[in-house]
Formats: C-alpha cells, structure tokens, sequence
C-alpha cells in the first residue's frame, strides 16, 4: 500500500489543522493506520492509531485531548484533526499502515509514506 500525507503548512498558534493520509494499492481497509511526527533533531514520536475498521482509536497520552483520528475506507483516506496548534507541535507528520498488533513503535508499521510539514509560529 502506498501512502500520501498532505494538509501540513504554516499556522499561527491556536489554529487547528487537518491532515489527511491518502492511500492506494493493497486493501486499505485491512489495515490499521497510525500517525507520528519528528521534530528537527528528535525521534520520531507516536500521536495516535485507527484500528482498520475505525471502530477504535488509541492516542499518546499527552495527545488525547487535541488530536483526534478518523478514517474513510471508501475514499481510502485517514484524517488527523489538531486543534488548539502551539510550536511544539511543530514537526513533520507521517501516516503508517500496519497488518499486525502492534501500533505504538514506527517497528510495528509495514508501509510508510512521505510527511507532511507543519510549522507553527508564535
């Protein structure tokens, strides 16, 4: 499956934003989708995960109360919704798609795809 995030960009702080990961090829909806981010100089970092059905999500604990997961298996889309952005939150976004169990370390994920950047200014 190949995978395709967009929607990053510049945003003042407070904004909200919505990524999207766009995916084609293999059934999509046989897998779960997660997303991470990477801060300049930092690891990459589990935001949270969409069960391949949609019916569960699961998100980094300091994540939960801004960032929220929805999928759309038939347009093949998984949606990252931010609100209230602040620069921390600056870093490029990366969706990923899984087979198996395991969602929170980038080991679990069987296909990436290019990020997106967001970048928030004070």
């Amino acid at each position: 499956v190949q995978l395709q995030a967009s929607g990053g960009g510049l945003v003042q702080a407070g904004d909200s934003l919505r990524l999207t990961c766009a995916a084609s090829g293999r059934t999509f909806s046989n897998y779960a989708v997660g997303w991470f981010r990477q801060a300049p100089g930092k690891e990459r970092e589990f935001v949270g995960a969409i069960s391949w059905s949609g019916g569960n999500t699961d998100y980094a604990e300091f994540m939960k109360a801004r960032f929220i997961i929805s999928r759309d298996n038939a347009k093949n889309m998984v949606y990252l919704q931010i609100s209230n952005l602040g620069p921390a939150d600056t870093a490029v976004y990366h969706c990923a798609a899984t087979y198996g169990l395991g969602f929170i370390r980038p080991s679990d994920y069987n296909y990436w795809g290019p990020g997106t950047q967001v970048t928030v200014s004070s």
